[in-house]
């Protein structure tokens, strides 16, 4: 399966764990709740979705590479205690608390977090001196003589031998205590987290022309090379910053990320090709509504990667913007709780407000229960209640101080929203104009479509040159059905 319905299987999981009967017990008790074993090429993103599972859950997760670790760091240090048997005294064996379950009820005493997730990655490359304790441990879920605590789910994660040298075979009594969930990399639905995260643009416009070149692991003479899903999202952020600090992206930064010559050279060419269709275009004329004849000439007589390149800039400048609002529209509506909370508590109640916030998000960050736009979201909250609290020291009323804050922020959301609009009515108008009905427009509103961000602004602004034509796009759709239908009804037959 692919990594989103993997994510999907490990959440169902989840969910099915974390469920309690009518005493508060947990219907499935620890010691029958088989681990989950994810077996997948290296950089697909298995431990990318353990962290958005425990944001999306509002649980905990303490993550370990177990080929950092030793026999003595997993299961703890021997010490000889002295105990009574029969009146007697012995002197016995005794072990520290395993570094690995420690680090559970840190997070536990530290941010108040009850219930959560083991992430423990690379299990089947551990070193020979600690595979048997990692064998009781997936059986039994103890490390020396010390359990993962109730509420806490085991996820491993592991390479096939041949991406891994080091892979021990698990036998047939340890496969049979796991949940198996087998994931192989798939562009399609990393496309769908691309856009969510809105990963560079020209990556996706890259991928999309070149799919083949998302996932590669291949043996040269000088040894393996490789291109992963976690080396494109780490060479996003690279590129935006790159670009935010004014410095040359060239071959020898994208090679850093993207351990394959051949690849690496090829991105670096389109690179340097997007940033002067970026120039070229002027995406930003063409949301203006702005945009002259001879741009429109060039797009209808573009060349169709170069069409692709295009609509890659423009939906990928509609999707920050949409973004931004959504971002907005969640703390407004943080500051909405916050007014009501404010209005019916006592006077002093904005400062102690503040702290309790800023607790919550140091103690979610810890536990990883929060994504890195959520993050934003708390930290503006909070800091537009510092602003009232600046308001109330210079002497506004609070109630005031309060309205004024709420009613600037619909204003400048309202004028964001009408600004982003208008934005996609002229690209979506650019388009027509350009490709008239041509497939171009037809990618165009099927990317609107699939955008999480899109279909939400959509959803609630509106967009009359988005119905216009998702009426045909469903049409469409429905022919590629019926056609699928129909080819599989010939395969039957013959």
């Amino acid at each position: 399966m692919n990594i989103k319905q993997a994510k999907q299987q490990v959440k169902n999981a989840m969910t099915a764990y974390f469920s309690k009967d009518e005493f508060g017990e947990y219907e499935i008790p620890l010691e029958r709740q088989r681990p989950i074993f994810l077996m997948g090429p290296p950089g697909i993103g298995k431990t990318a979705i353990m962290e958005q599972i425990a944001q999306e859950l509002g649980v905990g997760l303490v993550s370990y590479s177990m080929t950092h670790h030793t026999r003595q760091s997993a299961i703890g240090l021997p010490f000889i205690a002295t105990k009574s048997y029969g009146g007697k005294e012995y002197s016995v064996s005794e072990y520290t608390m395993s570094e690995i379950i420690a680090s559970v009820y840190d997070l536990m005493e530290e941010t108040g977090v009850k219930e959560g997730i083991l992430f423990l990655d690379e299990i089947n490359c551990v070193s020979e001196t600690l595979a048997p304790a990692m064998l009781q441990f997936l059986q039994f879920k103890v490390f020396g003589r010390h359990r993962v605590p109730e509420g806490w789910i085991v996820v491993t994660a592991g390479n096939p031998p041949e991406y891994n040298n080091s892979v021990r075979e698990f036998d047939i009594v340890t496969w049979d205590r796991l949940k198996r969930i087998d994931i192989e990399p798939d562009y399609k639905a990393w496309k769908e987290y691309a856009a969510e995260t809105l990963v560079h643009p020209a990556i996706r416009s890259y991928l999309d022309i070149k799919e083949s070149d998302f996932y590669r692991v291949e043996s040269t003479v000088d040894g393996k090379t490789f291109v992963t899903a976690r080396g494109w999202s780490d060479l996003s952020d690279m590129l935006r910053l790159y670009e935010k600090n004014a410095l040359a992206v060239d071959a020898d930064l994208v090679i850093q990320y993207l351990q394959n010559k051949e690849v690496a050279k090829g991105f670096a060419l389109y690179y340097d090709l997007f940033r002067k269709y970026r120039s070229d275009y002027q995406i930003d004329r063409i949301f203006a509504g702005e945009a002259d004849e001879a741009i429109e000439k060039r797009a209808r007589e573009a060349k169709f990667d170069e069409k692709l390149s295009l609509l890659g800039l423009i939906l990928s400048g509609l999707e920050e913007k949409f973004a931004a609002i959504e971002a907005e529209e969640k703390v407004g509506e943080n500051l909405l709780a916050a007014a009501k909370e404010l209005r019916e508590g006592p006077e002093d109640a904005l400062a102690a407000l503040i702290d309790e916030k800023k607790e919550e998000l140091a103690a979610a960050r810890q536990a990883g229960k929060l994504s890195r736009p959520e993050q934003q979201i708390r930290r503006r909250t909070i800091a537009a209640l510092e602003q009232i609290q600046e308001e109330r020291k210079a002497g506004r009323e609070l109630t005031e101080a309060l309205r004024g804050l709420m009613t600037g922020r619909r204003t400048e959301l309202g004028r964001a929203a009408a600004e982003a609009g208008k934005a996609l009515e002229n690209s979506i108008a650019f388009c027509e104009r350009a490709f008239g009905e041509a497939r171009e427009l037809l990618i165009l509103m099927t990317e609107l479509t699939a955008d999480s961000h899109s279909a939400h602004f959509i959803a609630r602004y509106g967009s009359e040159g988005y119905y216009r034509h998702n009426k045909a796009l469903l049409l469409y759709e429905r022919q590629q059905t019926i056609l699928r239908e129909l080819d599989s009804l010939e395969d039957e037959a013959l």
